[in-house]
């Protein structure tokens, strides 16, 4: 079995090869259940300060990241016992050629690798934070954990950017940002409506013309606000879509905040027979108006008054305001008083109009 093994192919022996062979199927086995330890580790500590969290969220979060740095560093484990034929002629890793590519290219995918696991616990920290946030009224700790999180995710971005730079192309990191203070006014011209959005969060949150659920209109578009980021704003719309505004749209555009109102406005029309009397239309005014000043969920300034001769009807206008801002609960308001205003018409022995034409056939002598 020995002399099977000392057996030597391309520079490495049989057993070399196995070592090899099995870090990586032992890497592939188990990344999966040590990157689920390794989450439920980090889920434990976080734990002290939030009990709401389900650790599947921390392993959805960190299980892919932390997986591909659990095979590359087996690789490298793995790679450490077989060599390159000596027939190659290869030159050290310290010269450009093959062997320096391959380890350049591993530093690289380890280095992106904790980069991604590093903003991945900031998301992890940011999960915590808005359970905290949800148990607090204010709604500016919901719109600035959001935008605090993409910052620092930038951050640790950049100066993993940088040490990669540094360590794996021998960059000097120095001259790089001096550089960069030479073309950095090129750079602000290309970049012009990305930096724009940019100040126009941090006009958000200096200003504060919304926060995050609050139901605005903005260029035609009305949803609620989801979230305030580093280059948009996100909307929910009615319909239930999402949509995605630049931030200098947000603060540039006539945005009408209608969480701010202190009533919703109902306004239409009633359109009666004309087989109803004046003083049927009199009383159903008078009745309606009554309804709508005593409602617990409208204000004193409703006007109700018959409007217009209209082409097949008499027309009386309603106009009232309701005091909330939650949009199931106005469909249901208003809803009872649509009923209570058919009820109203009917008990007056009239009826609603509907578009007709009457048309009226004379006998002419030949």
């Amino acid at each position: 079995m020995k002399e099977v093994l000392n057996k030597v192919y391309f520079g490495n022996s049989i057993e070399d090869y196995c070592w090899f062979v099995g870090w990586i199927v032992f890497s592939l086995l188990f990344q999966r259940y040590l990157s689920k330890i390794l989450s439920k580790l980090v889920h434990r500590v976080f734990r002290k300060h939030t009990s709401e969290i389900n650790p599947q969220q921390f392993v959805d979060l960190l299980g892919k990241p932390i997986r591909v740095f659990i095979f590359v560093l087996f690789l490298f484990i793995a790679s450490s016992h077989i060599n390159f034929p000596s027939e190659w002629n290869l030159v050290s890793v310290e010269k450009f050629g093959l062997k320096k590519i391959i380890h350049t290219l591993y530093q690289l995918i380890l280095g992106i690798s904790i980069i991604r696991i590093s903003t991945r616990l900031i998301d992890c920290l940011g999960l915590v934070l808005m359970k905290k946030a949800e148990k607090t009224e204010s709604k500016q700790d919901d719109q600035l954990i959001p935008f605090a999180k993409d910052i620092a995710k930038v951050i640790v971005a950049l100066f993993g950017l940088l040490v990669l730079l540094s360590t794996v192309f021998n960059i000097n990191v120095g001259s790089l940002v001096a550089g960069l203070g030479i073309g950095g006014l090129a750079i602000a011209m290309a970049s012009k409506e990305t930096l724009e959005n940019l100040l126009g969060s941090f006009t958000i949150f200096m200003d504060k013309p919304f926060t995050v659920g609050d139901l605005v209109n903005v260029n035609g578009i009305t949803g609620v606000v989801e979230k305030v980021g580093l280059r948009s704003t996100r909307l929910r719309t009615l319909e239930k879509s999402f949509v995605t505004i630049p931030n200098k749209k947000m603060i540039d555009s006539e945005l009408d905040n209608l969480t701010l109102r202190t009533f919703r406005r109902v306004n239409f029309n009633i359109g009666v027979t004309y087989s109803t009397s004046a003083s049927q239309i009199k009383n159903i005014v008078i009745e309606i108006q009554k309804y709508i000043n005593e409602h617990p969920h409208t204000n004193q300034e409703g006007v109700v008054k018959f409007h217009a001769f209209g082409s097949s009807s008499l027309d009386i206008l309603v106009n009232y305001f309701i005091d909330t801002m939650d949009w199931p609960t106005y469909l249901n308001i208003r809803e009872e008083i649509n009923f209570k205003i058919m009820e109203i018409v009917e008990k007056n022995n009239s009826s609603f109009a509907f578009p007709s034409t009457s048309v009226y056939i004379e006998k002419t002598k030949n």
